[in-house]
């Protein structure tokens, strides 16, 4: 089993999005069973709450089913337990480091990496890397859609690994 933890700031809208889009792909690839998938927040200020509503709207929209979450923070358990940490933007890289330490089993990386290039190809260009946040933004629709590709490419190369 493959264990995938989405990482963004609060855990209501990106991270979130993209745990149950992912797991909306992998029932539909009939790999439900082969991955355990959550989300978490790398701050503290939205611990309890639901997903943001604009966000549920999105998922509707969409046709991606969901149910009620309950954000919550990363925690230094979490890097030992799941095989990917994967996160929206480099500022939550930067949290992400100190909660966990530095990523020594090399198990973290960016949504856009799995799709713009190799997992452990460092860019320097925040646009190709970061998943803009649409707290901010208010655009959901760009948001979802590199969610969607981030979780299409992961889903096809861990699938790769499922299959060895």
């Amino acid at each position: 089993m493959t264990k995938i933890l989405f990482i963004c700031h609060g855990n209501i809208c990106r991270s979130v999005m993209a745990e149950f889009v992912f797991k909306h792909l992998a029932e539909q690839a009939g790999l439900a069973e082969e991955y355990e998938v959550a989300s978490a927040a790398v701050s503290r200020e939205e611990i309890g709450n639901d997903i943001y509503p604009p966000a549920k709207r999105k998922l509707r929209e969409k046709g991606i089913p969901f149910s009620y979450h309950a954000a919550r923070q990363v925690t230094r358990e979490d890097y030992e337990y799941y095989d990917h940490l994967i996160c929206a933007d480099r500022s939550n890289l930067r949290w992400l480091e100190r909660i966990i330490g530095e990523d020594r089993d090399r198990k973290v990386s960016l949504m856009k990496q799995w799709t713009n290039g190799s997992i452990n190809e460092q860019m320097v260009n925040d646009q190709m890397v970061n998943i803009a946040d649409p707290w901010y933004t208010g655009d959901f629709e760009e948001a979802y859609q590199d969610i969607e590709e981030a979780c299409e490419a992961i889903l096809t190369k861990t699938k790769l690994k499922i299959e060895r």
